[in-house]
């Protein structure tokens, strides 16, 4: 086994357990990285915490979008196509681990992953805040400590190769699909497609959502999305017609009206 030191990185050392093939990949914002992991404790018998073949799909991240174990960016993108590495990380780079966890536990479990952090308030947050409803995850919480990484990199996708979801884009490329979206709905309501069609609609809304939140209510910038919001919103609301779904059709339509008396 060849033990590395990873340059310029306090706190982390390196062990190849299996050379990957080729150069190493092509890192940049926006890549999409596919892996396996295993977490243990730093301790005799090298405790283990997750394992994402447990879960039976291996783990994604999109670089860049400031996933909350930032080392791990670190660590993968030293990291060959096919590598399997160990790392030691130090508490510095650790301290994240425990919440992170959780969400990916919970997803596993077919949970909501904020679950319990949504309409609460007062104790119930304190609460919330100091567990994560899992008691080895709590330790980690309270004594946090060094972890050991085990990593095997599957892939690495430009972000031009895969069709990223809506919180992966930028405030560009979330205008940019707007249209396109809106001129595939309306491809596929000629074809009468229209649950396909209403999922075109709703995903462009959800693009201009998205924008208008980082926007002050009513006022220019807000206003402009909100025009290309209402027709995709009628469109959608078409397509729901056509299903049948008229409570839905109701409940738009209504927030639509209250929205611009």
């Amino acid at each position: 086994m060849e033990e590395t030191y990873l340059l310029n990185v306090e706190g982390v050392r390196k062990k190849i357990l299996h050379g990957g093939r080729g150069e190493l990949p092509k890192f940049q914002d926006g890549s999409k990285i596919t892996f396996h992991f295993q977490t243990l404790k730093d301790n005799f018998e090298r405790t283990v915490i997750d394992d994402s073949r447990e879960a039976g799909m291996p783990m994604e991240i999109i670089m860049g979008k400031m996933f909350k174990i930032e080392i791990w960016e670190t660590l993968l993108c030293s990291m060959r196509t096919g590598e399997v590495a160990e790392f030691w990380c130090d508490a510095i780079h650790t301290g994240m681990y425990a919440l992170v966890s959780k969400g990916m536990r919970r997803i596993a479990e077919g949970r909501d992953p904020l679950e319990g952090q949504k309409h609460r308030c007062g104790m119930g947050n304190m609460f919330d805040y100091h567990s994560t409803g899992y008691d080895d995850l709590d330790e980690l919480q309270r004594t946090p400590q060094p972890l050991i990484f085990i990593m095997e990199l599957f892939r690495v996708e430009e972000p031009s190769a895969y069709k990223r979801d809506t919180w992966a884009m930028s405030k560009e490329e979330k205008l940019a699909a707007v249209p396109v979206l809106h001129s595939e709905g309306n491809r596929l309501v000629l074809q009468k497609d229209f649950q396909r069609a209403a999922e075109k609609y709703q995903e462009a809304v959800i693009c201009l959502r998205n924008l208008q939140a980082k926007e002050k209510p009513w006022e220019e910038g807000w206003l402009k999305l909100e025009s290309l919001v209402t027709p995709l919103v009628l469109n959608y609301c078409q397509c729901q017609l056509e299903l049948g779904e008229y409570y839905e059709v109701l409940e738009h339509t209504t927030e639509l009206l209250q929205k611009h008396n």
